[in-house]
């Protein structure tokens, strides 16, 4: 009557495979997965193994751990002004006053260059040592291991604070962020103050000359602040991102400890696009009526039967969902909590109770995998052909 865990993986699969090559049709009579491993009626045809082709990151050779993005590695050295001489004039001794305002405003810079430089080293080390703990993890998952494994779950929170350490990372950057954005107005406003100085009455030749050539030193630092800044941005933007992609990665690797075997990167990092107002609405707190989820003539993805205690469904699913994912980015899952029916009306409540229970653990697994709650829709009904309390989940 069960099945091993295997087989009920080798069949979760062959159901998205069959997802993928029906396009969503449902035509196909093949077998799709029932993940307590429930053997198929006799007069049913066997199943064809579907290859699938590997995804983007497979193909990479990385499919696990992205590693985090490349950052900047531009130097930013200022060049000093040239040395101004006086000419005893009063536009004169405006031009050394400005000369000095730009050595300070340059002197910040340095300051600023080198803060860079070293949170780039930091942050590329706390990254390495994040990745080195992560692959640790999933090589004890690759190979199996226990439920619950106590020493992966301290690695696992190790993980985590040298994720945050990362976090602390960005942070400094943003901090450093405003702070060259405050000295590139003050560089735009030197910039103007020099241009202004031709202006002044009272000037020799050479006081004209030397603005020119400090017009043209504060206006190479313009530049240089300003490519300081946009490169520091991106660094700021790319680290985030990667960040969230690995907190949710983390997320899910929990689950996979709590298994004892690897299941794959987060599925919020594989699935993109908008929700509908329906999907956002039912995000899992309520269970509308079956009428608005459309299931008729359609196939489940999966079928989950809570016909036994503890039963393992968190592994084909996730294979399953992420599946869908690769093949429709932006997927909703409709996850439907079905109760047997009986001409017993206490037994109906109580079975439709316990199928609206088993379903919310579903949901919760599936954002514990990463997936965001606004791409889950909850909704309960009675099937005819129930034997047990199942839950089906149906991809639109």
């Amino acid at each position: 009557m069960i099945e091993s865990f295997d087989s009920m993986r080798r069949l979760a699969v062959i159901g998205v495979g069959v997802l993928a090559l029906a396009g969503c049709s449902f035509s196909s009579d093949s077998l799709w997965p029932s993940l307590t491993g429930e053997a198929p009626s006799a007069d049913a045809p066997p199943a064809a193994s579907v290859a699938i082709q590997p995804s983007a990151g497979e193909r990479a050779g990385s499919p696990l751990v992205g590693g985090p993005p490349p950052l900047g590695n531009t130097n930013f050295e200022v060049r000093p002004p040239a040395t101004m001489q006086p000419t005893g004039t009063f536009v004169g001794e405006k031009v050394i006053q400005l000369r000095g305002d730009l050595v300070r405003l340059q002197d910040s810079i340095r300051g600023h260059n080198g803060s860079l430089q070293s949170l780039r080293a930091t942050t590329a080390q706390n990254a390495l040592n994040y990745h080195q703990t992560v692959a640790g993890i999933e090589s004890r998952l690759q190979v199996g291991t226990t439920p619950g494994n106590p020493q992966l779950v301290d690695q696992w929170n190790s993980a985590q604070r040298q994720l945050e350490q990362v976090n602390t990372d960005i942070s400094n950057m943003n901090a450093l962020a405003n702070r060259v954005s405050s000295d590139a107005a003050l560089s735009t406003y030197l910039l103007e103050s020099v241009r202004a100085a031709y202006g002044l009455s009272g000037a020799v030749e050479a006081d004209h000359e030397q603005l020119a050539v400090l017009e043209d030193d504060t206006n190479q630092t313009v530049v240089l602040i300003d490519r300081l800044l946009t490169e520091l941005s991106d660094d700021i933007r790319r680290q985030s991102s990667y960040a969230a992609n690995e907190r949710n990665d983390l997320n899910t690797m929990a689950v996979a400890i709590k298994n004892g075997e690897l299941f794959g990167t987060s599925l919020a990092n594989r699935s993109f696009g908008g929700t509908s107002p329906q999907a956002s609405m039912a995000g899992g707190a309520s269970f509308p009526a079956p009428a608005s989820m459309g299931t008729a003539g359609r196939r489940p993805l999966v079928v989950i039967r809570f016909d036994r205690p503890g039963v393992e469904y968190e592994q084909p699913l996730y294979s399953a969902v992420r599946r869908a994912l690769e093949t429709r980015p932006e997927a909703i899952f409709d996850v439907i909590a079905v109760s047997p029916q009986s001409a017993n009306q206490g037994r109906n409540a109580l079975d439709a109770n316990q199928a609206k229970r088993n379903a919310q653990t579903v949901f919760r697994s599936l954002q514990e995998m990463g997936l965001p709650p606004g791409r889950v829709a909850l909704s309960a009904q009675s099937a005819p052909d129930a034997r047990s309390n199942e839950v089906r989940i149906y991809v639109r």
